[in-house]
């Protein structure tokens, strides 16, 4: 069934096939391509690349999140991120999400041509980012985790991972409602490696059908490419020796009910995902 989501300037079909949302890590240190897009023209070179490739929508993160890492100024972010986005918002039609906990941010990329927000933090961080996707209209990602980037990976498993998620992402869809971010405005993201065990992302993935269920209103983001818990079931492949693992798990996630596929390779997951859809479409 084709349904819509709503952006700060259209809304988007979901449904009928699983999107494909391009990453773009304008930043030095993240965990899979830090520094390869740093710089203005290498940055929207890629992004249409990605867009040429078949990409419904590109991320745009300027703070890195892997394991361990530290929050950077808001001045530095912005400085990233906003010369990325006003450019690439001015020669291309798709979609831009802005990656970050930020409210500050979060506006000045809404002025600059993003039309989502993408909360890492489900709103813990900075609750006015919901203020600010409110104001503009825009679409927002509320993505489960646990804990920092810094603390996330020292925190111990929980006793029941899905309870954890959809309570949580209960609670903060709840918050972005109460602040005035409208239901068809909200798309949802378990939150892949934030906080999880590789166990506990496992069992994520193959539940997927569970959030589905529970969240039957809002689509549903996933990002597995490249994480960590693909690294230890390839014994300990690095992150860039991936991407077989990544479609495995992209495809079994569309299957079992996602709607949008974070990714860094998107040709491939284009691919992937088109034979997959078409398999659904069959049954």
């Amino acid at each position: 069934m084709i349904r819509q989501w709503q952006l700060a300037r259209r809304s988007l079909a979901y449904g009928e096939r699983t999107l494909v949302m391009g990453v773009l890590n304008v930043t030095p240190d993240s965990f899979s391509d830090g520094g390869q897009f740093f710089s203005l023209e290498r940055a929207v070179a890629h992004a249409e690349q990605m867009v040429n490739e078949g990409a419904d929508l590109i991320d745009i993160g300027g703070e890195s999140t892997r394991p361990g890492s530290e929050f950077v100024s808001e001045a530095e972010e912005l400085r990233r991120v906003i010369p990325v986005i006003e450019r690439l918002s001015g020669i291309s039609s798709v979609p831009i999400s802005i990656d970050t906990t930020k409210s500050s941010v979060a506006r000045a990329a809404l002025e600059a041509g993003a039309e989502i927000v993408n909360d890492i933090s489900g709103l813990r961080f900075d609750p006015q980012i919901a203020d600010e996707v409110a104001k503009a209209n825009a679409g927002l990602i509320l993505m489960h985790s646990r804990g920092t980037p810094k603390t996330m990976q020292q925190l111990p498993a929980v006793d029941n991972v899905m309870k954890e998620v959809i309570d949580g992402l209960r609670a903060s869809s709840s918050f972005a409602r109460g602040r005035g971010v409208t239901s068809q405005s909200i798309a949802i993201d378990p939150g892949i490696g934030f906080g999880k065990t590789a166990e506990e992302n496992l069992v994520i993935i193959a539940n997927l059908g569970q959030l589905s269920r529970e969240f039957s209103d809002f689509p549903i983001a996933i990002g597995t490419s490249r994480k960590s818990f693909i690294g230890k079931l390839l014994n300990n492949a690095p992150a860039d020796q991936r991407l077989y693992g990544t479609i495995a798990s992209t495809v079994v996630a569309a299957m079992n009910g996602a709607d949008i596929a974070r990714v860094h390779e998107v040709k491939a997951a284009v691919d992937a995902l088109r034979v997959v859809d078409a398999i659904a479409r069959a049954s």
